[in-house]
């Protein structure tokens, strides 16, 4: 849903636009699903309205500050996160991100202490049956690489971490591709598709950046073939921020991305 995220479309109909689309399953933000509540409606004509459509609801993305160093902050955001995932629970959803927000612009964040916030919050997920998803972020000032993000979740000592990689973040916080090699199929269940142009440097890098797989020079069939090869299934989950996208039909977004992604994998299982 971040790929249609700019044409505002509202919860229902970017549901609507994806099952069009011809997708398996959708990502939802969770600020959309809760603009769709106050509206009037409940959980569980959500529930229905997503078992009508055909498709699943997979994974969902939210920013809760469960990870920061004040405590006060952190309360809050760990008491946002069990919300959320007990309304996601509600609709079905048996995942949800957990980025590193409000950790992203001071460097130093002890990530002894970030494991033991993480474990924290996947108690909550045993609680509410909601799995969190430790996502990296390229352009965070701490779990910016593989190897932080893989740190805290080894370190957090649960048996239901997990990690939500992203083509586009990979490369903009400068990790190896070939370090996903390291990482058991059984800790990653979605992995965020997308690509990247030649320029500006990968410092610079937005998120408004990212193209449609196989657009641009990503090494998405190394990607796709080394997940495959670590074994377990993967939903693969278009996210892109371009804002020239966002200013096209969004049925012919949805689809473009589908067909692109789905020749990426073809060719990397053809190689």
């Amino acid at each position: 849903m971040s790929t249609l995220r700019g044409q505002k479309l509202g919860f229902r109909k970017e549901l609507e636009v994806a099952a069009q689309a011809g997708y398996d399953g959708v990502e939802i933000w969770i600020n959309s699903l809760q603009e769709y509540l106050k509206q009037g409606h409940t959980p569980q004509e959500v529930r229905r309205m997503i078992g009508d459509l055909g498709i699943k609801v997979e994974d969902a993305i939210g920013f809760a500050t469960w990870i920061v160093d004040d405590p006060t902050t952190r309360r809050k955001g760990m008491d946002q996160a069990k919300q959320e995932m007990e309304l996601l629970a509600e609709i079905g959803c048996p995942r949800t991100a957990a980025p590193p927000m409000g950790a992203t612009e001071q460097p130093g964040l002890d990530l002894m202490a970030a494991a033991e916030r993480y474990r924290a919050l996947l108690e909550i997920g045993d609680q509410t049956g909601v799995v969190p998803q430790l996502e990296i972020w390229g352009f965070s000032k701490n779990l910016h690489t593989l190897a932080q993000v893989m740190f805290v979740a080894v370190a957090s000592q649960h048996p239901q971490a997990h990690i939500l990689p992203d083509v586009y973040h990979l490369y903009r916080g400068g990790s190896d591709i070939a370090s996903l090699r390291l990482v058991n199929g059984e800790a990653i269940d979605v992995f965020h598709m997308n690509d990247y142009p030649t320029a500006p440097p990968r410092e610079q890098l937005k998120d408004s950046h990212r193209l449609y797989p196989g657009d641009g020079t990503g090494p998405l069939v190394e990607i796709i073939k080394t997940l495959y090869r670590a074994g377990g299934p993967k939903l693969l989950s278009l996210e892109l921020f371009n804002e020239a996208y966002w200013k096209q039909d969004a049925l012919q977004v949805a689809k473009t991305g589908l067909a692109k992604m789905k020749a990426v994998v073809e060719k990397a299982m053809q190689s």
